[in-house]
């Protein structure tokens, strides 16, 4: 939507906003998007500081004043200390075995795997410098000067001459921190100051470094353990702070005159997590505190950013929005109401804009790409309304893989698409290998970014399908609520649906399928795997989330009580503890004939605990042996079931050189199990 500015100023127009004209989908600024999206305010704390003290006091909500608390539940039984320590030792002393057995059975396991992966990396080496030879890093334009990171060294060029001449202001080996890598980097309005985020793969916490630029570059100032950061005016920045993965509060720190660091706001309802956003226009800095379905926005006057923050609209459950301003009128980006569709191209599977668009352009620039399509970028007229190809330098042309689109009838009669990949040249197709995709959780979107790896595949032969079951974001805020908390079966139910489907339109068979899943999806694939092993002979999961029901009992984890909106709380809901117990995937192993699963998990991984992983590897593989044990048919086969635990890299990020090692392994193990599409003469034995 859009709102003039008045006269009055930002609290007034705020005051006097109607939310009332035209919304579009929904927005999650930290993903790509895919193409597809009067409750009563609760009362709440406030707590107002002066100086060194604070004292609580009630308001209504929407108040502005800079800091804001929420209440939260109170009254969670514990156990004492003592009983505490001595369950905390023993599951320590558990997990350390575990991980030591694991360890000892993939250092005896890699070894087969060795020669095949070693011939995958080379060819995704190959592809990646065919593919990558036109991307590059983010320019950020201020007036004849861009700014840009390459290999770790922050350069400087000026607009018409070229980047050739382009100097090094410093580089990251130059401030000590050689393993990181630039995240982020932010530059004040007068460009005196830059502000970049250094991160590394084995944690999701950044360092924020201010420097100081000039002739010398110097740091001004360190400020660890920082998520998102903006500039608010040429000395003014204002950082949240992340602790446990978590944001909820935001600090501004001046670097003239009077030196000096406050706290600005404060969320205490651990449902929420805050970062900043900078309006393209400069005008605005904006607070945002989201939930997993709820929004509310504060807004930073860059003209006065020593003023309080302005509420743009209290939280409504249900309603998320995102705000950005341009010509004196604010544009709302929300949930509530109808999405709007636009045509793109029938291969186009993921929308990126490009970083940092000039705000004052009527033309807009993003690239469009699928798994197997490298980004290509396309340029919108506003003012013409017409799609334009930009062609920037040659890149080899996909022309052999062709996209089928199929819509799956679930139980419930629900239509899920799928998305389907193959070579154009291929022949008998229900004999070729086929590797599925799902995710389902949290209304993302199932990744359909370029990779090396899925253009490999369909060189050689494979199928690729993306199932976009209920649970994503791919069909808006409804297909996410539709497969969540008390419909979470729905997202497996589609999925069966998906997979019995693109058997019987002839894609594959199920001694040749295998399933891919990461992080959340391991729910829905874990699940599958304990339901219908049969539509499987194998299955590749990445840091997969397969414990739900132990790990949503456990409120000490950092990431439990944000999540209870997608999975619910079985601590004080037993129908929620039965439903989530009646999908779990580490509680419904059972002793059959499971497809063969290779799992890699991360030592240091945050957000999905290994123990988790490493129990439910040990039941799993008991399980298979116990079916194998009891029935010994002649032919019958045991899976392999392998865990490859990662001492580095984390839950989100990982450098291409670590990808690549992950990614080779996966396809190996794959190549391993399904080898009778590829070698027809060795027959592996089969369950039935």
């Amino acid at each position: 939507m859009r709102a003039r500015m008045c006269c009055g100023g930002l609290r007034n127009l705020l005051q006097g906003l109607s939310f009332s004209a035209k919304y579009y989908s929904k927005h999650n600024p930290p993903q790509t998007v895919c193409l597809f999206s009067k409750i009563a305010p609760k009362k709440c704390h406030i707590l107002g500081c002066s100086k060194s003290t604070c004292t609580h006091r009630t308001a209504p909500p929407g108040s502005i004043l800079p800091c804001r608390f929420f209440s939260c539940k109170e009254g969670i039984k514990v156990l004492s200390k003592k009983k505490q320590n001595t369950s905390m030792v023993t599951s320590e002393l558990l997990h350390k075995n575990l991980l030591k057995s694991e360890q000892k059975n993939w250092n005896n396991i890699s070894p087969r795997y060795k020669t095949m992966t070693k011939r995958i990396k080379e060819k995704l080496e190959e592809l990646h410098n065919m593919y990558t030879l036109n991307s590059r890093s983010p320019r950020i334009r201020f007036g004849e000067n861009v700014y840009f990171e390459e290999n770790g060294c922050i350069f400087l060029a000026k607009a018409d001459d070229g980047e050739g001449n382009a100097k090094i202001l410093f580089s990251i080996e130059d401030l000590g921190f050689s393993d990181a890598f630039i995240q982020r980097i932010r530059i004040s309005p007068d460009q005196r100051y830059m502000a970049i985020s250094l991160k590394s793969e084995n944690s999701e916490e950044a360092t924020c470094i201010i420097m100081k630029l000039g002739n010398l570059p110097v740091v001004e100032k360190v400020i660890p353990s920082v998520f998102s950061f903006e500039w608010a005016a040429n000395d003014v920045l204002y950082y949240t702070a992340q602790k446990n993965l978590k944001c909820q509060n935001v600090f501004m720190t001046t670097f003239t005159y009077q030196k000096h660091t406050k706290l600005v706001y404060t969320e205490q309802d651990a449902r929420f997590f805050v970062d900043l956003y900078c309006t393209k226009d400069r005008r605005f800095l904006t607070i945002n505190s989201n939930s997993k379905t709820t929004s509310e926005v504060w807004l930073v006057d860059c003209r006065h950013p020593f003023e309080s923050p302005a509420l743009v609209q209290a939280r409504t459950t249900g309603l998320m929005y995102h705000v950005e301003h341009r010509k004196d009128q604010l544009y709302i980006l929300t949930t509530y109401g109808e999405p709007a569709e636009y045509k793109l191209p029938t291969w186009a599977c993921e929308f990126e804009l490009e970083s940092h668009p000039e705000h004052t352009t009527s033309t807009c620039y993003f690239q469009l790409s699928s798994p197997v399509h490298p980004p290509k970028r396309f340029a919108y007229s506003f003012k013409e309304n017409n799609l334009i190809e930009q062609a920037v330098q040659e890149v080899p042309i996909i022309t052999n893989c062709h996209t089928t689109r199929l819509l799956a009838k679930s139980k419930d009669e629900t239509l899920v698409p799928i998305t389907v990949f193959h070579n154009k040249n291929s022949k008998e197709l229900h004999r070729r290998p086929l590797l599925v995709h799902v995710y389902g959780a949290y209304g993302i979107d199932l990744n359909m970014s370029f990779k090396e790896e899925k253009l490999m595949l369909i060189e050689e032969g494979w199928i690729l399908a993306y199932c976009h079951v209920r649970g994503g974001g791919e069909q808006g805020l409804s297909w996410h609520r539709d497969g969540c908390q008390y419909n979470k079966l729905k997202g497996l139910h589609d999925l069966r649906a998906c997979i019995t489907l693109l058997h019987q339109e002839g894609f594959s068979q199920p001694k040749h399928t295998a399933l891919a899943a990461a992080s959340a999806g391991g729910v829905l694939a874990g699940a599958l795997c304990n339901t219908d092993p049969a539509l499987l002979r194998a299955m590749v999961l990445q840091a997969p989330f397969v414990d739900v029901l132990n790990t949503m009992m456990k409120t000490h984890l950092p990431l439990t009580i944000e999540e209870q909106e997608e999975w619910g709380n079985p601590l004080e809901d037993e129908k929620c503890m039965k439903y989530i117990k009646s999908y779990c995937p580490y509680q419904n192993i059972k002793p059959q004939c499971y497809p063969s699963v290779f799992i890699t998990a991360y030592e240091n991984d945050e957000r999905v605990p290994l123990t988790g992983i490493l129990q439910y590897v040990q039941k799993l593989r008991k399980a298979a042996l116990d079916h194998a044990s009891r029935t010994s048919k002649k032919g019958n086969w045991i899976p392999n079931i392998i865990l490859d635990v990662q001492a580095n890299g984390s839950h989100c990020d990982s450098s291409w050189e670590h990808s690549l090692n992950e990614v080779a392994r996966h396809l190996a193990f794959l190549n391993r199990e399904l080898e009778e599409v590829c070698h027809p003469k060795h027959h592996s034995k089969s369950c039935k």
